[in-house]
Parts: structure tokens; sequence; C-alpha cells
């Protein structure tokens, strides 16, 4: 199976992309492969690499013009805000304003198409934006969110540096394979590393 995920399992291993939190929401529970002994639930790794293709692939349906990623903590800014650099998508950074997705009367006013979330717990405010106006949300949950209006979940570790920057990574370079704007994985010319936090902070 290893050869068939997105990228070697060591790497994915080695970010804590599947290290999760000690808290389990109603909706995320069904992620959880297992709870390790010091509390803290484990995602399952290949659910995570399907999410990542499925997320990719309808975003990719989208132009990058009418696609905008969210993020609010220091880690995903980093990582949110150079996929979309990488993609050519839209950024905004922090919180969403109340009436940005559905005042028109507004100077900042914009009508995605779709949003990519962060944090369903930070950036609930561009989710319920959302809702009001059926925008489709992708979002980046750990076990302790909340899924509400969330059209398709990624199951992950969405509050460490490596595991944000492997997933922004992924997502970028799957994105553009989709696009056709790369063939392979070796025209990526990005590195994980690209989408990580430079901090003095080295905790993942």
């Amino acid at each position: 199976m290893e050869d068939e995920l997105l990228i070697d399992q060591s790497v994915y291993l080695e970010s804590g992309i599947h290290i999760a939190t000690k808290t389990k929401t109603p909706g995320m529970k069904k992620f959880i492969y297992k709870v390790r002994e010091d509390g803290l639930y484990l995602l399952d790794l290949t659910t995570i690499d399907k999410r990542i293709r499925v997320a990719a692939k309808m975003l990719a349906q989208f132009d990058e013009k009418d696609i905008v990623v969210t993020a609010s903590r220091i880690y995903a800014i980093a990582a949110a805000s150079k996929f979309a650099e990488v993609t050519k998508t839209r950024f905004i950074k922090g919180r969403v304003v109340p009436g940005v997705f559905t005042n028109p009367h507004r100077e900042d006013f914009s009508e995605p198409s779709v949003l990519l979330i962060s944090d369903t717990r930070n950036e609930r405010q561009a989710i319920r934006e959302a809702s009001k106006t059926n925008i489709p949300v992708v979002a980046l949950c750990d076990t302790d969110n909340w899924i509400k209006y969330v059209d398709v979940i990624i199951p992950c570790n969405n509050k460490g540096r490596r595991s944000l920057a492997l997933i922004y990574y992924l997502l970028a370079r799957e994105f553009l394979k989709e696009k056709g704007a790369i063939k392979s994985n070796d025209e990526f010319k990005y590195d994980v590393s690209d989408f990580e936090a430079k901090t003095e902070s080295r905790m993942a």
C-alpha cells in the first residue's frame, strides 16, 4: 500500500500528520484509527491520503481566481499562503470579516465558488458566511473540530508546523496535476520546507 500513497509513509509519519488531539467530536470519530497510551487519538493515514486526493480533484474543478483559502494560525498561514501563491488562488489571512461573502455593498465583497479552510474553529466566521450563500467548503479537520457545513473533510493534524506544510504541499502538487499544469511529481518545483513556517520555534 505504501507505494500507492501520495508520498512515502515514513514522510507522513515524521510530519505527525496523523497525530490528533485528546478530544473527539461526533463527526470526526470515524476517522480515528486508534488511541495512544497518552490519550492522543491517531488518524488513519490511508484515509488522510485519499481525502487529500479527493480535495485536490474537487478544487481543481473551479477556476483558480474563484477559490479562497483561509488561515489564522501562524503555521497554517505560512502553509496556506504558499499554497495560494503556487496555485494562483486567493488567500485570506486571519479572521474573515462578517459580510465579506454576503454583503455586496462592502468594498471587499467577493463571491468565491469554493472555500479551503485550515481550521473550522478558528475560521468559523468564514464557514458561517459560506453556509449563508451555499459556497462549498473543504476543510482540514482535527479530531476536536466540528464539521457542520463542511462538504469535504481532510482529517489531519491541522495545528502542527510540519503537518500543515506537508498537507498544503501535497494539495498544491495534486491540484496542479489535476489542472494539467504539471504532468508528474518531478515537475513540481517546490519542497515541503517551502510551505513551512519559518519561526524560531522548532516544535512540530
